[in-house]
């Protein structure tokens, strides 16, 4: 299993929302680049970023944090949130990206995401976030009439590394997260499925965990981890 610290970018700095809602953001942390190295001295083996305002602009808005993240880790990084067309693919992952997240664009043009997992093989995952089990786009702000494991089942033979999957409802809540949606997602496809939302407990890594053999490869934690209702070491050490 594989543990993802969470940095998620709103106006250059590191924050966490409130079940989506940008205006519920608490600043954590002023220095992403400082808070992704306290990330890799911890022991963490891999990072996760999202551009707040990129997600709704549909374009990057945070790249100068981020590329201040990347020179100052050495740990392989994942990034999401605005990115919709293939050269911006390319320009991500050219300047050190090592896995790029598609979220509305796997629902408006999913024929760009299998181009791009041709084009990029093992670095494009698919970003699911949901309310009521309903794919949500534009940095959650509008709600489809697709299922989530509708459209995840679309890219089944496309190549995607993984999808990563949110329920809105539990993000930053700290209630625990939406497993038994998580799992029967990760039954119901192939791809390796990463889970996001509502992780507030070592207990809840722990719980997650037997959940590896139906798919869920990966466990993204953000409040906890800057609340310090988890501590890393403990977590580490579970998985």
């Amino acid at each position: 299993m594989i543990l993802y610290p969470a940095i998620d970018l709103k106006d250059g700095q590191c924050v966490r929302l409130y079940k989506g809602e940008m205006a519920q953001a608490t600043v954590f942390n002023d220095s992403p680049a400082e808070q992704a190295a306290q990330f890799e001295k911890a022991g963490f083996a891999y990072l996760h970023i999202v551009d707040l305002n990129g997600a709704f602009e549909g374009k990057s808005v945070n790249a100068e944090a981020v590329q201040s993240i990347l020179k100052s880790v050495n740990m392989p990084t994942q990034l999401g949130g605005g990115i919709r067309t293939l050269e911006h693919i390319d320009a991500w992952l050219s300047a050190g990206i090592s896995r790029v997240i598609l979220g509305t664009v796997a629902l408006r043009e999913p024929s760009l995401v299998k181009a791009a997992c041709k084009l990029f093989p093992g670095q494009i995952a698919v970003g699911i976030d949901a309310k009521s089990g309903m794919v949500a786009v534009e940095g959650w702000a509008e709600t489809s009439d697709m299922k989530a494991v509708d459209l995840a089942q679309e890219f089944e033979d496309a190549g995607v590394a993984a999808i990563i999957y949110t329920d809105i409802a539990r993000d930053g809540a700290m209630q625990g997260p939406n497993l038994e949606e998580t799992a029967a997602l990760a039954s119901a496809i192939s791809t390796p499925v990463i889970l996001s939302g509502g992780v507030s407990s070592a207990d809840d890594v722990k719980n997650i965990l037997p959940y590896e053999k139906v798919g869920i490869e990966g466990i993204i934690i953000g409040r906890a981890l800057y609340d310090g209702a988890i501590k890393a070491e403990d977590v580490l050490a579970l998985c």
